[in-house]
C-alpha cells in the first residue's frame, strides 16, 4: 500500500503511463502471434528459460533446438532482456504519439475527418494493420468516416481503436466520461459495436486510475461509459465475478477462453478479458500486472502495452521497478513522421501539458443513447 502523503502527483502518474505502456508492449512483442503463442506455450517457453515467475522482461531463448515451437518474432533481439537499449517501434505506441500529435494539434474538439488526416499526414500506410489498414486504404480512396469504418472492413470489432486509447485517459484525469468521448470520436474512424466500446472503456479505465482508490473501482467506472448488454460489458464482468469468487488465474482465464472461443486472437472481447485477468490478479502490483497479462496470451503486446499504462498511472512513475523502465533509456522509436527518437519524458511533459489545461466537465454521462450517455455506433 503506498503509505498516506506519498501519493504520486499528476506529472508522476502521466510519466509512469508512458513509461507503463511502452514496457508492457516490450515485454509482449516477442510472442505476439496469439494463434502459435498461447498461454501454455508462453509458460513452456519461461519455465525452459528458468524464467518463472516473470519478473523483467522475456529472457532469449535457450539452446540452439528450440525449433519452431519456440520461435520469436524477428524483433525480438532488440526487446528482450539485456538486450533492450530504447523501445522498438510497434504501433502500439506509435498511436499514442500520434493521438497527442492530434489534441496538440486540433485540441479537444478534434474531428474524426481531421484524425484521419492526421493519419495520412504522419503514418505509413505499411505501419497500419487490420481495421487501421482498411480505414486508411478507404481514406486514400476518398471515403470519408464512418464508412471508411464499415467499406471492406472485416476487422470492424477488432482491437486497433483500443490501443489507440490511451491517450485520452492520460488527459483527461478523473473524468472518465470525457475521456470515452474523445476516445469514441477517434475509434469511429476504424471501428464499430464492441471495437468502438472497447477504445472507450480503455479511456475511462485509464482516466478512472487516476483517481480511484485500486483497480478494481477503476475497472468499475469504466463499466459506466459502455452500454451494459454489450458482449465487452458483459466478459468483462464475468471475468471480476470469477476473480471474487477466489478462482485461480489459470482457471478464470480458460474459463472465460471457452466461452469467447471462434472470436479470434485479435477481437476486442477475448482480449479484453485477458487484460482485465491481469489487472485483477495483479492488484495494482506493477510487475505482477504486466507479466500476468502477457502470459495470458492472445494479443500479447497491445494487452501489455494496456494493462502497464493503467498500473503505471496507479503506481505513477517513481514505483516502476527499475529493470522495467532503464532499459527503455528514456526513447521512443516511432514510425510517425517527426517522432523517431523522442523522449519519453517529453512526450509525458507535453501530455502533462495537455491534462492541465483541459477544462473540468463533471463526472456524469455526456448527452447521448441509453445505457452510455454517448451516441452508439
Amino acid at each position: 500500500m503506498t503509505p498516506v502523503g506519498t501519493e504520486p502527483d499528476l506529472a508522476d502518474r502521466v510519466l509512469g503511463g508512458w513509461l507503463g505502456r511502452i514496457a508492457g508492449n516490450m515485454l509482449g512483442k516477442p510472442v505476439e502471434q496469439g494463434d502459435h503463442w498461447t498461454r501454455e506455450r508462453i509458460d513452456r517457453y519461461l519455465r525452459q528459460a528458468g524464467a518463472l515467475p516473470l519478473t523483467d522482461y522475456l529472457p532469449e531463448p535457450v539452446g540452439p533446438g528450440a525449433g519452431d515451437e519456440f520461435a520469436l518474432r524477428p524483433e525480438w533481439r532488440q526487446c528482450v532482456r539485456g538486450r533492450i537499449h530504447g523501445s522498438c517501434r510497434d504501433d502500439d505506441v506509435d498511436y499514442a504519439i500520434l493521438g497527442l500529435h492530434l489534441l496538440e494539434t486540433h485540441g479537444f474538439g478534434f474531428s474524426t475527418e481531421q484524425v484521419g488526416d492526421l493519419w495520412l499526414l504522419r503514418l505509413p500506410y505499411l505501419q497500419t494493420f487490420t481495421a487501421e489498414r482498411a480505414a486508411y486504404r478507404n481514406l486514400a480512396g476518398g471515403i470519408r468516416p464512418p464508412l471508411t469504418a464499415t467499406y471492406e472492413n472485416p476487422y470492424q470489432e477488432w482491437i486497433g481503436a483500443l490501443i489507440r486509447a490511451d491517450i485520452y485517459g492520460w488527459t483527461c484525469p478523473g473524468a472518465p466520461w470525457r475521456a470515452a468521448s474523445l476516445a469514441r470520436r477517434d475509434a469511429v474512424l476504424s471501428h464499430t459495436g464492441n471495437g468502438v466500446y472497447g477504445a472507450m472503456w480503455a479511456a475511462a479505465l485509464i482516466s478512472a486510475a487516476f483517481t480511484a482508490p485500486g483497480v478494481r473501482d477503476a475497472l468499475d467506472t469504466a463499466l459506466t461509459v459502455i452500454p451494459a448488454s454489450s458482449r465487452l460489458a458483459r466478459i468483462v464482468r464475468r471475468v471480476a465475478s470469477l476473480h471474487e469468487t477466489r478462482l485461480s488465474w489459470e482457471d478464470t482465464l480458460s474459463t472465460v477462453a471457452e466461452e469467447t472461443a471462434g472470436l479470434g486472437w485479435i477481437h476486442t472481447v477475448p482480449n479484453a478479458a485477458v487484460l482485465t485477468a491481469g489487472l485483477l490478479y495483479g492488484d495494482g502490483d506493477f510487475t505482477r500486472t504486466i507479466t500476468l497479462t502477457v502470459r495470458g496470451g492472445l494479443d500479447t503486446d497491445s494487452n501489455g502495452a494496456t494493462a502497464g499504462s493503467v498500473a503505471g498511472v496507479l503506481s505513477g512513475a517513481a514505483a516502476i521497478p527499475p529493470q522495467w523502465k532503464d532499459p527503455l533509456e528514456d526513447t521512443v522509436r516511432s514510425a510517425v513522421f517527426g517522432f523517431d527518437g523522442v523522449r519519453i519524458s517529453e512526450l509525458a511533459a507535453r501530455t502533462l501539458a495537455l491534462a492541465e489545461t483541459e477544462p473540468e466537465t463533471g463526472a456524469g454521462p455526456e448527452t447521448g443513447a441509453a445505457g452510455t450517455g454517448l451516441d452508439t455506433p
